[in-house]
């Protein structure tokens, strides 16, 4: 493990972490709810391998960083050339969502993805933060903490 990715690593559990008291209080209100349950319906559309199925949750104009160390793209054309060839490539994807909280337009989580890809499989693990507006998905960002391939 190099110095960056014990860092940026360190940063993701350090954030999840650091929301972790607020998300056990129980206090999640309706709206957050309503964004927990889009990011959840986000992450759980992946297993389509659609594109039109997944695209919807993100709104029009949205901002995606794959990771941190990546620049941002924009809108869903940018998501697709992004992300498209995985969409394409995989027999099978999953997004596990191992823990997630809501603070007012905010929703953090914690998760597994995996993208069956012959011959070159990847599980990425990391943390999820996605800024909801009118309903969609406005921006999100991932933080690694660990690939294997």
């Amino acid at each position: 493990m190099n110095r960056r990715n014990l860092l940026t690593g360190t940063s993701a559990v350090a954030l999840l972490s650091m929301w972790r008291p607020l998300a056990a209080s129980g206090q999640t209100t309706g709206a957050e709810q309503s964004n927990l349950d889009v990011v959840n319906g986000f992450c759980a559309a992946w297993a389509t391998r659609d594109l039109s199925v997944i695209l919807p949750f993100l709104s029009d104009d949205c901002a995606y960083r794959m990771t941190e160390t990546t620049p941002a793209v924009t809108g869903h054309a940018g998501v697709t050339e992004r992300l498209g060839s995985w969409v394409e490539r995989a027999s099978r994807i999953e997004f596990k969502v191992l823990e997630s909280f809501a603070r007012g337009p905010m929703v953090v989580n914690h998760r597994i993805d995996q993208f069956i890809v012959t011959p070159d499989p990847l599980t990425w693990e990391g943390v999820g933060v996605f800024f909801l507006a009118d309903g969609k998905i406005k921006e999100w960002f991932d933080y690694t903490i660990r690939v294997t391939r």
